[in-house]
């Protein structure tokens, strides 16, 4: 299962997103598809995201029992405290032009 929430987005985005994936609530779209598909389905959210913000949660083998990605600024960051997932707050004056690259929360050391 994969879970997709956007927020501020163009409204091709949302059409493109709803062709794939139920949406269940006002920018959350949910669907149940294999790798290859999830991640094309993310590469049009980022390359479409414009001045909005995504988050992917999907299914992993992880202790968790999920991955998550993000694009778009955003206040939420994934990180990885000792192997497993957790989301840290940041600062509103800390973002910046750099937040609205693609992070992805396995950023394993």
């Amino acid at each position: 299962m994969m879970v997709i929430v956007v927020e501020n987005v163009p409204p091709r985005l949302r059409g493109r997103l709803a062709v794939w994936l139920l949406e269940v609530r006002a920018g959350v779209y949910v669907g149940v598809y294999g790798r290859r598909t999830r991640e094309m389905i993310w590469r049009q959210v980022v390359d479409n995201i414009g001045e909005g913000s995504g988050v992917l949660a999907w299914n992993a083998p992880t202790d968790a029992g999920f991955e998550i990605e993000t694009c778009g600024p955003n206040r939420r960051e994934p990180v990885d405290y000792d192997g497993f997932r957790l989301v840290a707050f940041r600062p509103q004056e800390r973002l910046g032009p750099q937040d609205h690259q693609k992070t992805r929360a396995d950023n394993r050391s």
